[in-house]
């Protein structure tokens, strides 16, 4: 009050000076006490939120103190190494509760519940709850930090191991959860197209729930997001599983694994399905096979027993559930001392032993696989079935299926074969031999005994063939007749024959399509999902 006497003491000296009227000091009047109230309240307000909100302030200053242990990471860009030591969700189990861990994981799941957030975090097959929970060393907004992470979103977590009281169903570590002591986002994910739930759902449980299921081509199209589901992970680890097997038992066999071209001057199996291309200033095409250079290192080289791992190209304009323009080859020639069983030998061993390893040693893997993809076990014997051309074409004709004993197998008569060959021998896996020489390649040796027959075999799994092979012409005189036979050009195949002019052995073989195999052996109905990036005659990307 003192300030608006003495504003109105200097009012009026001004006043006397200068004359103003009543009715303007009235009005200059109430408006210093407006003002004067204004000022009064506003000091009020703010030693009332001194007395009454000194607890907010300092629970800013906490959070202001804690705010090192939530945020997104700077980009790793190789600036520095630390001491952190990071464990895999794998290792975790009941003998690390009590430690405190480092973990890098995807966020697979995310729930925020009151002063908490759940989420489920994920690498590869294996996941783990973790738990953000609002308490003296985990500030309010390392929760709203928690609540704001995208799914799928890559994240470097500080937490404690701790029991569980119960079991937790939705994760692969039942017993054991994590309790957030620190989080950091290390890759935001975008908005996704589309759920990995919806991606790894049973098509029956879609059907029963009316949950949505991801189409092939949608799950095609984002490959890279589509192989993050459980039955994909599995399905590439057993595709890698067969790989191992076949190349630890080959080696065990003493073969030597060689690595031949694909690009190449003429065709390795005939025929026009090939990719042909301008290689500088002549005409070259990629390999179908590689047929042509397994036999030289086998039969010519000294090597006598090698095998390959590496892709084939074939141009066939084929959209079905097994055929792809590019796969991986499991090859392997021999050389062999009388007959070509010798090679078919290793060929049923060879099988029995991927999938006695696949039985083994990826169960986990299967059980995966057959939540979303059920199917049944497959059934082989031991030793490994074998009939001929002519006993496979009398049980078709013996069951009313119309079937020529000079003509390759269809794809139907191939699947009713196997279905016969079940029933028969309980057999899902067989070789049969003896293929009539005209549907066989032109390096095929003929048989002995019948001209119009070849020492070629063929393997399959559940109806389908997986494994084209023979015993091989070593004469050169031999092969350059069928060669001319076949209508190939010998200018384009004389390093091959010449191959075989310096001595060759006798020798036989045979190459697996590794996506066939997969595919078959785990029930699934397109050769696309046990290929991780397909390439058929209208996909060339991703």
């Amino acid at each position: 009050m003192s300030e608006l006497v003495n504003k109105m003491e200097q009012t009026t000296i001004e006043e006397e000076k200068k004359g103003p009227s009543k009715n303007e000091l009235k009005k200059l009047q109430k408006k210093l006490e407006k003002e004067a109230k204004k000022a009064e309240h506003k000091a009020n307000n703010t030693s009332n939120s001194n007395t009454n909100s000194g607890g907010n302030n300092a629970n800013d200053e906490a959070d202001n103190a804690l705010a090192h242990l939530y945020g997104d990471s700077p980009l790793i860009c190789s600036r520095f190494m630390s001491e952190k030591s990071y464990k895999q969700i794998s290792e975790l189990n009941e003998e690390r509760v009590g430690q405190s861990i480092w973990l890098r994981a995807r966020v697979h799941t995310s729930r925020a519940v009151g002063k908490g957030v759940f989420f489920l975090l994920r690498q590869a097959l294996h996941s783990v709850q973790a738990i953000a929970w609002q308490s003296e060393s985990v500030p309010k907004a390392l929760i709203k930090y928690c609540a704001g992470i995208s799914l799928e979103s890559v994240v470097d977590v500080h937490a404690d191991v701790v029991a569980t009281k119960e079991e937790v169903q939705s994760a692969t570590c039942k017993t054991i959860e994590l309790q957030i002591k620190e989080i950091h986002v290390i890759s935001r994910a975008q908005e996704l197209p589309f759920q990995i739930e919806d991606a790894g759902r049973n098509e029956q449980e879609a059907e029963r729930t009316g949950l949505p299921v991801v189409l092939q081509d949608m799950s095609l199209n984002y490959r890279w997001i589509d192989t993050r589901t459980p039955a994909n992970q599995a399905i590439f680890r057993i595709q890698s599983g067969v790989c191992q097997l076949f190349r630890n038992y080959l080696l065990s066999k003493n073969f030597v694994e060689t690595h031949t071209p694909k690009l190449i001057g003429g065709a390795s199996e005939g025929g026009a399905n090939v990719f042909k291309f301008q290689y500088f200033d002549q005409p070259a095409c990629l390999a179908q096979s590689p047929q042509l250079y397994k036999q030289m290192t086998s039969a010519c080289g000294g090597f006598e027993r090698v095998f390959e791992i590496g892709p084939v190209f074939r141009a066939e304009n084929s959209n079905t559930h097994r055929h792809l323009c590019e796969f991986t080859g499991l090859d392997f020639e021999m050389a062999i001392y009388e007959h070509y069983y010798e090679a078919l030998e290793v060929m049923g061993g060879l099988f029995i032993h991927i999938f006695d390893g696949l039985n083994n040693n990826f169960k986990h893997e299967l059980m995966l696989v057959s939540q979303q993809y059920p199917f049944e076990p497959l059934q082989y014997c031991r030793p490994t079935l074998r009939i001929t051309y002519k006993e496979g074409i009398d049980m078709l004709r013996a069951a009313g299926i119309d079937a020529d004993y000079n003509e390759d197998l269809s794809t139907p008569n191939e699947k009713a074969l196997g279905k016969l060959v079940k029933d028969k021998y309980n057999t899902d896996f067989y070789i049969m031999d003896k293929y009539p020489s005209s549907v066989r390649p032109f390096y095929t040796m003929v048989d002995p005994d019948d001209s119009s027959l070849s020492n070629s075999y063929d393997v399959f799994i559940r109806g389908e063939e997986i494994v084209s092979g023979a015993q091989r012409i070593h004469d050169p005189e031999m092969l350059t007749k069928r060669a001319e036979h076949f209508g190939i050009p010998i200018n384009t195949i004389q390093s091959y024959i010449d191959a075989f002019k310096h001595g060759a052995l006798p020798h036989a073989g045979g190459g697996i399509g590794l996506e066939r195999v997969v595919m078959l052996f785990l029930g699934l109905k397109n050769i696309r999902k046990s290929s991780m990036f397909p390439r058929d005659p209208s996909r060339l990307a991703p």
